[in-house]
């Protein structure tokens, strides 16, 4: 009788041991992106509320709350986002460049909402705070 012993894997065993850990990989990157993505919405809002402080302290040294557009509703873009960081912040970059929204304040001089629009472009998420609020999201 000759036995015959065996030194390695068979080709089956190593397509099975590559299937699992394909699927392991595809389910953790889906995950991964879901995390990055509601992270950079909870950074949206916290420089939203940031901003909504700031507001404070600017209303008590001018009289008026500083408004990227007068009226109901703006539309944020760079240059909103560059005006709010000048005049409230002094410059300071605080409106961080990875989280994909831009921001504006909208409102007459005795209130103000505080509107921040994801820029990727498959995404309208849109976070608003209005003065004395809680930030609500919209198609989140």
């Amino acid at each position: 009788m000759i036995i015959k012993s065996s030194n390695g894997f068979t080709i089956v065993e190593l397509l099975v041991v590559v299937a699992i850990i394909g699927i392991l990989s595809a389910i953790g990157t889906v995950s991964y992106n879901g995390y990055v993505s509601g992270s950079k919405k909870t950074a949206a809002e916290n420089t939203i509320q940031q901003i909504a402080l700031a507001q404070t302290e600017y209303y008590s040294n001018n009289g008026e709350y500083f408004l990227s557009e007068v009226g109901a509703t703006c539309s944020a873009d760079s240059s909103t986002s560059a005006d709010i960081e000048n005049q409230l912040f002094a410059g300071e970059d605080i409106i961080a460049d990875d989280i994909d929204f831009e921001i504006c304040v909208a409102g007459t001089g005795a209130t103000f909402t505080v509107v921040g629009e994801d820029q990727t472009g498959g995404s309208t998420c849109t976070i608003t705070l209005a003065r004395n609020g809680a930030p609500t999201r919209t198609d989140c």
